[in-house]
């Protein structure tokens, strides 16, 4: 399964996939499904089920969770509400951006509108918040695109933005908040990091503070700045993070809780518009050129680079030793090797629309998504 932006533990890895590689139109498009609106949230795969989301009419207040069979790609349901927020966003982002979370049982799916949705599997909705009713300066002119993730037993929603900005634990059972704290007044688009035993890192322009999930006590933060576009990474359980803050910086949190410690800042590893990604002693960032950089992640030396066709919006997955990614334009999705001394770009295919999100992942294929449609990437 893969219930959230960037995967279960938001790391954007699974180990165990076995995707194509070589990729061919002919050999490794599964199917093609047209979608009723727009939207560059990821696909979420719960069992044989993908999840979307996306937003219709001409001024997206149409919301849509769709169901699709991950076999043949046929319709299992549409479930469809009127937007209780503002609409207001620029033009090239949509209402439909943030990525849904689920866990296992209930999708829970939050809109730039700052609708908050929770269905079952089958599409039922068992609850439904407005948070900009609750919070009617939660909003700006530009769009909210931050991800909701699960981290223990709480659904994490950052609503950033240069009003009324906050973050806040959210009951799965009934939606009403765990807690709230209040953030920077400032647009942010990055999402929540899941660390591990209950533990989320948020990530701002003032920098990155961890939160006990469960009840939004602080445990550290780190307070050299942040990039509000990419998002961090970590490494299995949050034993050190990688932060998009004057270039690249690596942090270690101590055992106290103080302030982490700074292991290393690499300036020519700024990551552009993708977020980074961790593949064993290795650290992988696109940069606004379109070049794939692979790093020492203990030192951050530069290892090798590689040119990508991009531009990219989206942000990379692995599967295994390949990487996979999407441009802006064309939507070229492409492949690459990083198993050698070099990035190799084994594979690709266009698939012909402007893609902005980042791909999801299963054991067996991957699913891409534009505004129109949506496509399964897998041996035939």
């Amino acid at each position: 399964d893969w219930l959230q932006f960037r995967g279960n533990d938001t790391s954007a890895v699974l180990a165990g996939a076995d995707l194509p590689k070589a990729l061919d139109a002919d050999k490794h498009l599964s199917w093609k499904v047209e979608l009723p609106g727009r939207g560059l949230s990821s696909p979420l795969v719960i069992g044989d089920r993908i999840v979307v989301t996306a937003a219709s009419t001409a001024d997206q207040s149409r919301l849509h969770v769709l169901c699709f069979d991950a076999g043949d790609g046929s319709l299992r349901w549409d479930r469809q509400f009127w937007a209780t927020g503002r609409t207001m966003c620029h033009e090239k982002t949509c209402i439909a951006a943030p990525t849904p979370a689920s866990d296992g049982k209930y999708i829970y799916a939050l809109f730039s509108t700052n609708d908050l949705i929770c269905l079952d599997l089958d599409g039922k909705l068992k609850w439904l918040r407005g948070l900009m009713q609750d919070y009617p300066n939660a909003s700006n002119s530009l769009g909210l695109a931050s991800s909701p993730v699960i981290a223990g037993d709480t659904l994490v929603v950052q609503i950033e933005n240069d009003a009324d900005s906050f973050a806040a634990g959210i009951n799965l059972a009934t939606g009403a908040n765990k807690w709230k704290i209040g953030r920077t007044k400032r647009a942010n688009w990055t999402s929540p990091l899941v660390l591990g035993n209950g533990v989320v890192a948020l990530q701002g322009s003032a920098g990155v503070t961890a939160l006990n999930a469960s009840n939004g006590e602080e445990l550290w933060s780190f307070g050299e700045g942040a990039s509000t576009i990419p998002s961090s990474v970590a490494t299995a359980g949050g034993a050190e993070l990688y932060i998009p803050s004057n270039g690249l910086t690596a942090i270690k949190p101590r055992e106290d809780n103080n302030t982490p410690e700074i292991s290393w800042q690499q300036g020519t590893l700024r990551p552009g518009t993708a977020s980074p990604v961790v593949v064993g002693d290795k650290l992988f960032v696109i940069n606004n050129a379109g070049v794939l950089n692979a790093a020492d992640r203990n030192t951050g030396e530069r290892l090798w680079r590689t040119r990508l066709e991009g531009p990219f919006s989206g942000s990379p997955v692995v599967a295994g030793n390949h990487l996979y990614i999407a441009s802006e334009r064309k939507g070229m999705l492409q492949c690459v090797d990083l198993s050698g001394d070099e990035g190799k770009v084994v594979g690709s295919i266009e698939l012909g629309d402007t893609i902005l999100g980042t791909p999801a992942l299963s054991e067996d294929a991957l699913y891409v998504r534009s505004d129109g449609h949506l496509w399964k990437v897998s041996e035939k």
